[in-house]
């Protein structure tokens, strides 16, 4: 399927306009998609959609899409991330006429005159053309998750063997197969996602949560924050439920690993940088990197409030310690007494360019891999590109939906 030059260029002229009303859009989108289907709110992040986040990041891929719907190479990460995400959460081909039908007609409402017959008819074609794209290359990774040994499609149950409390806040997971069988195996910095049915909840929640231990073990770890409100947005329904009820003994359902934050390159330096509970996937980098790869040069950078909040210090440590190859820089913004008395931390404040310069040996010809909060991640990705860091060297993990590197 192709598009038109005609449609093709009604396309690219109007996604700014769909880009500009995002926050509308996306509001309304929901709204009619959930009056139509309410079983698919499953699906999303109901926090995210009531903080707002889910809703922008919606239009602004449907923006990129729109922009770039005659060289989609150039969102090849936004497509991948997309396509990765939807077959952690089990999205089905017959779900995107529904979805695209949802949104026609909101841009529609929210455009008034302006979405003529015209705009819509090229945009409901543009939808279709890159609709077929996402099914292909999802049908084709569901089918390589089924295929490989100890995966499966859909979700399967785990026994919660293990829960370790890291931080005040901040929890591990080791889950065991229920079935006893074989686990498939995963790359570093990937994801599997939870389908939680929680006492007192109207509907099913699904989230995805990094991969914080080793590949090829007869279990799954993960670590994951507790997400509290602030009297402005609510406790994650999730994580209060995991912190709070799940104990050891209990089952869990979840899916395949699955995402595309992974390490890259073959032979370059890697520089591994988080933001508090970013830590969780870097950390399973790194101890894939340390098993798999003992003479490349890695160099491990994490950032969080003080030791109180610092998650998985003491594994670190350990793989610094043991191999030579490694090496570990700590950055407190808000250092305790005792922090500062201990000397236990390498910067005071928070990650800066000229710091990254200072302690990095490897300079700016490294891969570099990032994930935290996004004030955090825009910080470092800025300072990056005024180093000169060329963008296939810049890799990030965006836990919330919006691609906000884009649109720093």
């Amino acid at each position: 399927m192709t598009l038109n030059s005609n449609k093709l260029q009604i396309v690219k002229s109007t996604a700014p306009v769909l880009k500009e009303h995002s926050t509308a859009i996306g509001k309304r989108f929901y709204q009619l998609l959930f009056e139509k289907v309410p079983e698919l709110r499953n699906i999303f992040n109901q926090t995210n959609q009531k903080r707002g986040l889910q809703q922008e990041a919606l239009v602004y891929s449907v923006y990129a899409a729109g922009e770039n719907i005659d060289s989609l190479e150039n969102i090849h990460e936004l497509v991948e991330r997309i396509a990765e995400k939807h077959v952690s959460l089990g999205v089905k081909p017959e779900q995107y006429p529904i979805v695209g039908e949802a949104l026609l007609q909101a841009v529609q409402e929210i455009l008034g005159d302006a979405a003529t017959e015209d705009v819509l008819d090229a945009w409901r074609e543009a939808y279709d053309y890159i609709a077929n794209l996402f099914i292909e290359l999802e049908q084709k990774k569901y089918n390589e998750m089924e295929e490989q040994e100890g995966g499966w499609t859909g979700f399967r149950e785990f026994v919660v063997d293990e829960k370790i409390q890291e931080t005040d806040d901040v929890i591990s997971l080791i889950l065991k197969p229920k079935d006893g069988k074989p686990l498939a195996r995963y790359e570093a910095g990937q994801y599997i996602t939870i389908k939680a049915d929680i006492p007192g909840e109207p509907y099913t929640h699904m989230r995805q949560y990094s991969l914080s231990g080793v590949s090829g073990e007869n279990y799954y770890k993960i670590s994951l924050k507790h997400e509290k409100g602030n009297g402005i947005h609510p406790d994650g329904v999730v994580s209060s439920y995991l912190h709070d009820d799940v104990a050891e003994g209990d089952t869990l359902e979840f899916s395949a690993p699955a995402g595309e934050f992974t390490v890259k390159s073959e032979k370059a330096p890697i520089v591994l940088l988080s933001g508090g509970i970013g830590v969780t996937p870097v950390v399973g980098m790194l101890n894939s990197l340390a098993e798999k790869e003992p003479g490349r040069p890695v160099t491990f950078i994490h950032a969080t409030q003080n030791s109180d909040a610092h998650a998985m210090r003491d594994d670190v440590e350990q793989l610094a310690a043991e191999n030579p190859n490694i090496s570990s820089f700590v950055c407190y913004d808000s250092p305790s007494i005792t922090d500062k008395a201990n000397q236990n931390h390498d910067k005071e404040g928070f990650v800066n360019l000229s710091w990254l310069q200072s302690i990095l040996d490897c300079g700016n010809q490294a891969d570099f891999y990032c994930c935290g909060p996004a004030p955090f991640m825009k910080a470092v990705d800025k300072g990056l590109k005024e180093w000169g860091v060329s963008e296939e060297n810049r890799h990030f993990e965006i836990f919330n939906p919006v691609s906000i590197l884009q649109e720093a």
